[in-house]
């Protein structure tokens, strides 16, 4: 417990700094609520219209950005693997369908669902997940989510061959729990990471959403060949499971809003006083009605009348469609006219997985450029400034596309083909982590409104798109399907370069994005005023303290802290050994 000088009766600065606590406890505690925490000077007078306002003490271990770096790799990573274990499980049974076409005698359209109503479950992660997180934190709907998609996918495994349908409802239902991994993750990074400490966080997940659909269909091919179809869904069980225990163990909560407002709810329980979050002033009250209201709706609403975040997210689903159109074509490309066994054809996609990896050297050496081009006297940093990724991958991916569609005759070697697919995979990357830069610097406050028009439309296109796989190449041929998603691709080829002439004007008539540096502005005022309160009643304290020093008995206060009328230093956690 820190103490007093003897002499003076000053509380010690070291009393209000908290202990580190163990990786269990926080895990295990959501708030964290120490005696440090109950007892610390917040501004305010514990009343309903002066509230004392909680904020992050000095150091406070819950604070994301205090968590030592192995913790915040620790939770990096089990999401970026819970998301892998997602992506991969979306693709998985892109390997299976022969085998889920004989046990249940179905046709191919029909097997293909489970498929592509996996992926359209994605759009309610979003939509539900991502606010239901800021209600009842990142680690309760983690857990709740992964768990969900482990039972699911269990139950599915014991689907019998009259049960097709119940297997499919049952892929939507996975898509959709195990969606929360996608859509939540992001926030988790940019809970324990400032904004210049984040780039190489957002690197390494960002890699997993592509990895995974790309590397299922390798595991699916050769799983489902030699094992059987359960298997595949056996795999997915397990990998959905294992994330579900390193959470329940390792994942800590970190959402900064959630915990303060839990702090001020139970010490206002507690003490009878008023307590409020800071985070909190100025915004109304987050009720479960109106955050899903807001949810359904937003995304919508610029859906319709935000032509940036409208443009956006087509070419986003565009480039998502394609990616599924591949997993569906290639098993007709490589088994049914190369002859290739099932397994072996798995290994088509690794092209694909080659380019998704090379686009994290290749970004990282632009995001140094980029770092360097704004440290520079005088220059303002602008959303456009995160578009150069997309002018290479814009480009890379018709060109691959079309490099892939007319090498793929029979009499062409396949390497050749396979090599347009690693620009295909360079380029989706590249395109997709400048564009969701460009959404985040745009919309601020309203980002996660612009990633969820985004995502429900990739969860659209990529439901729909292998829908019609198998009818186009068998009505079109190998050549000239394959042709058109890369004319697809084609017609957005310009749309990064136009968005870095015109997006300042679109941006500046862009009700979303107006709103958000309005509201950024009225809660940096807030916050300012409250520190300025604040200050001058620390300010006012001290020099309380320096008055009464000299009437301080010693030997009263020996072995004791000196209080305010509700401000001690003593932890309450260490005050039975005292």
């Amino acid at each position: 417990m820190a103490m007093s000088n003897s002499s003076s009766g000053v509380v010690s600065e070291a009393a209000h700094l908290p202990s580190r606590p163990s990786y269990i406890k926080l895990v295990l505690d959501q708030t964290l609520i120490t005696g440090q925490v109950r007892d610390y000077s917040y501004p305010g007078s514990g009343t309903t219209e002066d509230p004392y306002m909680v904020n992050w003490l000095p150091d406070d271990p819950k604070n994301g950005f205090n968590l030592p770096p192995s913790v915040k790799w620790t939770i990096v990573l089990i999401c970026a693997f819970s998301t892998l274990a997602c992506s991969l499980s979306s693709t998985v049974f892109a390997g299976a369908i022969i085998q889920i076409e004989d046990f249940f005698h179905v046709k191919d359209e029909i097997a293909i669902l489970s498929l592509s109503l996996y992926v359209l479950g994605f759009a309610l992660g979003p939509v539900l997940w991502g606010p239901l997180s800021e209600i009842y934190g990142r680690q309760s709907i983690y857990l709740v989510t992964m768990g969900a998609s482990v039972l699911f996918e269990g139950v599915a495994t014991a689907s019998k061959p009259d049960q097709v349908a119940a297997l499919i409802v049952l892929r939507f239902l996975v898509g959709s729990f195990s969606s929360a991994a996608i859509s939540n993750s992001p926030g988790v990074v940019a809970d324990i990471f400032a904004p210049a400490e984040r780039g190489l966080a957002v690197m390494v997940y960002s890699m997993f959403p592509f990895l995974g659909p790309t590397l299922g269909p390798v595991c699916g091919n050769f799983l489902a060949a030699g094992a059987g179809w359960r298997w595949v869904n056996v795999l997915c069980t397990v990998f959905f499971a294992l994330m579900f225990v390193l959470g329940l163990v390792f994942m800590s909560e970190t959402y900064a809003p959630y915990i303060l407002r839990r702090r001020a709810t139970i010490m206002s329980k507690e003490t009878g006083k008023i307590y409020v979050s800071k985070l909190d002033i100025g915004l109304p009250p987050k009720t479960l009605s109106i955050t899903l209201s807001t949810a359904i709706t937003r995304p919508l609403v610029m859906a319709v009348w935000e032509p940036i975040s409208t443009v956006m997210a087509m070419y986003a689903a565009i480039i998502y469609g394609i990616l599924y159109l591949i997993f569906a074509a290639f098993p007709i490309i490589f088994i049914s006219e190369r002859h290739w066994s099932q397994g072996v054809s798995g290994l088509s996609y690794i092209g694909i997985m080659i380019g998704q990896i090379l686009a994290v050297p290749f970004y990282i050496v632009l995001e140094v450029k980029y770092r360097k081009n704004i440290a520079r006297p005088g220059v303002v940093p602008t959303p456009e400034m995160r578009l150069e990724p997309a002018f290479y991958g814009a480009v890379m991916l018709p060109v691959s596309l079309f490099w892939f569609a007319w090498t793929s005759f029979t009499s062409i070697h396949w390497a050749v083909g396979l090599v347009g697919t690693i620009f295909f995979g360079l380029g989706n990357v590249l395109v997709f982590i400048s564009m969701t830069n460009y959404l985040i610097d745009t919309y601020s406050l309203f980002a996660a409104t612009a990633a969820a028009t985004n995502a429900m439309a990739r969860a659209l296109f990529g439901f729909a798109f292998p829908l019609f796989t198998t009818y186009m190449y068998n009505n079109l041929g190998t050549q000239w399907a394959s042709s058109i998603p890369a004319f697809l691709s084609l017609a957005f080829t310009p749309l990064p370069f136009i968005f870095h002439r015109v997006g300042p004007k679109l941006r500046a008539n862009s009700k979303f994005a107006n709103e958000a540096k309005r509201q950024l502005a009225k809660m940096q005022e807030v916050r300012q005023n409250v520190e300025k309160r604040f200050e001058e009643k620390q300010s006012g304290y001290n020099t309380m303290s320096s008055h009464t020093e000299a009437a301080v008995d010693p030997e009263r206060v020996a072995g004791t802290i000196p209080t305010k009328s509700r401000v001690t230093a003593v932890d309450h956690s260490d005050s039975g050994s005292n």
